[in-house]
């Protein structure tokens, strides 16, 4: 992509992770440091690679996202509402009564909500039925999933990746955010996954490792899994839990709770200098 375009995603992820802390600080309440680390990724499906009509939520030929990790649903919320399916009015009234925004993503109050998600494990069996019947349907869209590292401590999550492989369902392509933290600690001390990509492999998948914070290594990943034939597409991509907010960034206390008002201030302050 010319460098012009490269720079315009990373303004959005930027306005996107402002979004993020704006709905939190609102609502007083929520997970910052999983919103912050899936920014960038979101960022590029959204406004580089899915194909979608916000006016027509339910266009037939439409690909689509799954945020199997739900709690990280500020993160699809600033998306959705910078991509134009809901007014960014919106933003303000994250988790709170009678908003379209709840605590955890609900397709039957959120336009461009595609499936109801925050049980963790659930996201990669709902993946496979939404790319199993488009591909019984004929039709050409594409599936995205999004997984926490520490939700693959779940094991439908491994039962669901057999499936993706015996079905050799190749319009599906999962991304793990692999900050390195969950809501107990290190996923190291917590229950220790590695080595994933030879997991993934020896589960059939077709694996791609990257920096999911650069923004050209995210774009290659998504271009070379529309590629792959006969096997699902793992991105293992390696982030930072509260990306962009230097006294959030690997800090396990902030998988769980909003920002202060202070906190707030001074996150804006950073992203609006660009750090």
């Amino acid at each position: 992509m010319a460098k012009v375009e490269i720079e315009k995603l990373k303004e959005i992820a930027r306005q996107i992770r402002i979004d993020i802390l704006t709905m939190l600080v609102e609502a007083g309440s929520g997970h910052s440091g999983g919103s912050l680390s899936a920014a960038d990724i979101i960022t590029v499906l959204y406004f580089y690679k899915m194909r979608y009509d916000p006016k027509n939520p339910k266009w037939e030929e439409r690909d689509k996202f799954v945020l199997s990790k739900g709690h990280a649903a500020p993160a699809l919320y600033a998306v959705l509402g910078r991509a134009g399916y809901f007014d960014t009015g919106h933003f303000h009234t994250l988790r709170k009564m009678g908003s379209i925004l709840r605590g955890h993503p609900n397709s039957a109050v959120t336009p461009g909500v595609e499936v109801c998600t925050g049980s963790l494990g659930q996201g990669l069996s709902q993946a496979n039925g939404l790319a199993l019947s488009a591909r019984l349907d004929k039709r050409p869209t594409r599936v995205y999933v999004m997984h926490g590292d520490g939700e693959i401590d779940e094991g439908q999550i491994w039962e669901a990746a057999m499936t993706s492989a015996h079905y050799k369902i190749d319009n599906l392509c999962a991304i793990l955010d692999n900050n390195g933290l969950q809501i107990d600690g290190p996923n190291k001390e917590v229950k220790d996954t590695d080595p994933l990509v030879g997991k993934w492999r020896m589960f059939g998948w077709h694996v791609i490792e990257i920096n999911g914070h650069n923004i050209e290594e995210i774009i290659s990943a998504l271009d070379k899994a529309e590629e792959i034939k006969g096997k699902p597409t793992m991105i293992i991509a390696h982030t930072v839990k509260g990306k962009g907010v230097s006294f959030m960034e690997n800090k396990v206390e902030y998988h769980g709770v909003a920002p202060t008002r202070d906190e707030f201030e001074r996150a804006m302050k950073e992203l609006s200098e660009g750090n």
